[in-house]
C-alpha cells in the first residue's frame, strides 16, 4: 500500500475520532444547556411574579395570600414568552385545577431516533427540577418550580447535536480533504527519490536528484546520491582490475601458446618424422609387417594431437578480430566450423551494421562470444540450425549486439547457472566493457546475447 494512502487513511482515523468526541461533547453540552435553560426561564418567571406581586400587595391589601397572584394575570402571553421552548413552570402553592405553564415545544427539529433516546435517559437520566422563590423578603409570596418535559429535552438536545455535527462534519471533511492534498505533496519527491533508485538498479549508478525542501528527504536524497556515487566507483574500479586481469591472462595465453608450439609441437613433428621412418622401411621388409603397422598408428595419433593442438593454440593466441577486423574473422569463425560439420548442423551467419571500425577490444570480446558460443551449441546440443546474428545499433544505444541462438533443445536456466570457464570468461570480458550477457530460452533451444557499448 502507499505511503500516501497510509497516511491518509490515519488521518482519516483520526478525524473520525475527534469527531466521534465532537458528538459525545456536543450530546453533554445538549443535555447541561436544557438545565441551563430550565434555570434561566425559573429566574424570568420568578422576577415577573415578583413585580406582579408587590403590586396586588400595596394596591389590593384586603387580599388573602392565596390570590395575590391571580392566575388570570401571571398565566399570560407575556410569561409564556419568558419560558424557554420545552421548559414546564407551576407556582407553588399549587391552586385547585392548576397545571403547569410550558413554553412552545412543537416544531423543535425532527424526532430523535430511539437508540438516542435511550442513551441519553440511560447516561445522564432526567432533568432535575429548578425552583426560585418569588420574593427574598417575604417567604409567604410563593415559589416558581421549572422543570424540563422529558421528550422535549431528547428532542432540544438531539437538534443540538444535530447543527454542530453537521458543522464538524463539513470542517472534518475540509481538513481531510486539505491534509491530504498536503501529505501527497509533501511526499511527491519520494517518486523521483524512487525512481533514481530504479536507474541505479538498471546501472546508472550517477543519477543526480533536485535539494528538497523537507529536511528527511534531503537526508535520503544525498544519502542516495553518495551511494549511486560509491557503486559508481566501485564499479569503475572493478572493470578497470578486470581489463587487467584479462591483460595477465591474455599475456599468459600467448606465452602458453608459445611453450606449446615451440616445444610440444616441434617434438610431435619429430615423432611424426620418425613414425614415418619406421613405417617407409618396416614397409619394404615384410618380417617388418608389423612395426609398418605400429609407425601407422603412430602417424595416426600423432596427426590427432597435432589437429587438437593447432585447435588449442587458435584458442590461445589472441584472436585476429583486433588487427584484421571483425567482419572478416567471424567469417573465416564460420567457414571453418562449416568444414568441419559438413552435414549437421547448418550455420547461419547474419550481419547487420557497418563493422568497419569495430576493433580492438570490443572486436576480440565479441569475436570470442561467437567463438564461445557456437563452441558450446556445436559440442554440447543435437542442434540442427544455428543462427549467427551481429548487429551495430547506433544512435542513443551506440552498442554491438551478438546473438547466437540454436534448435538443440536444453535448459536455458541451467546453462545460466553454469559455472564452466567458457561461460564464466566471456562474462567477464562483456563486463569488462561496461556490457551485459543474457541467456535465455529460444523457440526450439536456448539463445545467448551479449551487449557490448562501443565506446568501451
Amino acid at each position: 500500500m502507499r505511503l500516501v494512502l497510509q497516511l491518509v487513511a490515519r488521518l482519516l482515523v483520526v478525524v473520525a475520532l475527534c469527531l466521534g468526541a465532537a458528538t459525545v461533547w456536543a450530546t453533554i453540552d445538549a443535555y447541561r444547556s436544557v438545565d441551563r435553560a430550565t434555570a434561566a426561564s425559573a429566574e424570568r418567571v420568578s422576577q415577573a411574579l415578583e413585580a406582579l406581586y408587590w403590586r396586588e400587595l400595596l394596591l389590593r391589601g384586603n387580599r388573602t395570600r392565596e390570590h395575590l397572584v391571580p392566575v388570570s394575570d401571571w398565566r399570560t402571553i407575556e410569561t409564556m414568552k419568558l419560558i424557554s421552548p420545552g421548559i414546564c413552570v407551576r407556582f407553588e402553592p399549587v391552586g385547585a385545577f392548576e397545571k403547569p405553564l410550558c413554553g412552545q415545544s412543537k416544531g423543535i427539529g425532527e424526532s430523535p431516533p430511539q437508540w438516542f433516546a435511550a442513551a441519553v435517559q440511560t447516561l445522564f437520566g432526567t432533568h432535575a427540577a429548578v425552583a426560585r422563590s418569588i420574593s427574598m423578603r417575604s417567604d409567604t409570596a410563593g415559589s416558581v418550580s421549572a422543570v424540563a418535559d422529558p421528550d422535549a429535552a431528547i428532542s432540544l438536545a438531539w437538534l443540538h447535536i444535530v447543527e454542530n455535527i453537521h458543522v464538524a462534519l463539513l470542517m472534518a471533511l475540509a481538513i481531510a480533504f486539505f491534509a491530504s492534498l498536503a501529505i501527497a505533496h509533501t511526499l511527491a519527491p519520494a517518486q523521483q527519490i524512487v525512481a533514481a533508485l530504479q536507474r541505479m538498479a538498471h546501472g546508472q549508478y550517477r543519477t543526480p536528484l533536485p535539494r528538497f525542501r523537507s529536511m528527511e528527504l534531503a537526508m535520503i536524497g544525498q544519502a542516495v546520491g553518495d551511494l549511486g556515487e560509491r557503486l559508481a566507483q566501485a564499479t569503475e574500479e572493478r572493470a578497470v582490475l578486470t581489463r587487467r586481469l584479462l591483460e595477465i591472462r591474455n599475456d599468459e595465453r600467448r606465452v602458453l601458446a608459445r611453450e606449446l608450439h615451440d616445444e610440444f609441437g616441434q617434438n610431435l613433428s619429430a615423432i611424426l618424422a620418425f613414425a614415418s621412418i619406421i613405417e617407409a622401411t618396416g614397409a619394404q621388409e615384410q618380417a617388418r609387417g608389423e612395426v609398418a603397422q605400429d609407425a601407422r598408428m603412430i602417424s595416426q595419433a600423432t596427426h590427432r594431437i597435432m589437429a587438437c593442438l593447432r585447435d588449442t593454440l587458435n584458442r590461445l593466441r589472441h584472436p585476429p578480430a583486433e588487427e584484421l577486423g571483425l567482419e572478416a574473422c567471424l567469417v573465416s569463425l564460420v567457414d571453418s566450423w562449416r568444414s568441419q560439420n559438413a552435414a549437421q548442423p547448418m550455420i547461419q551467419l547474419d550481419m547487420q551494421g557497418d563493422f568497419a571500425d569495430v576493433r580492438g577490444a570490443v572486436a576480440a570480446t565479441a569475436y570470442r562470444v561467437a567463438q564461445e558460443c557456437l563452441t558450446n551449441s556445436l559440442r554440447h546440443s543435437a542442434a540442427r540450425e544455428i543462427v549467427l546474428r551481429i548487429e551495430r545499433r547506433t544512435g542513443t544505444e551506440n552498442a554491438l549486439l551478438i546473438r547466437v541462438e540454436d534448435d538443440g533443445g536444453g535448459d536455458a536456466a541451467k546453462v545460466a547457472q553454469s559455472t564452466g570457464f567458457g561461460l564464466t570468461g566471456i562474462r567477464e570480458r562483456v563486463a569488462a566493457l561496461g556490457g551485459s550477457l543474457s541467456i535465455a530460452r529460444a523457440k526450439r533451444g536456448v539463445s545467448v546475447a551479449a551487449t557490448i557499448p562501443l565506446a568501451a
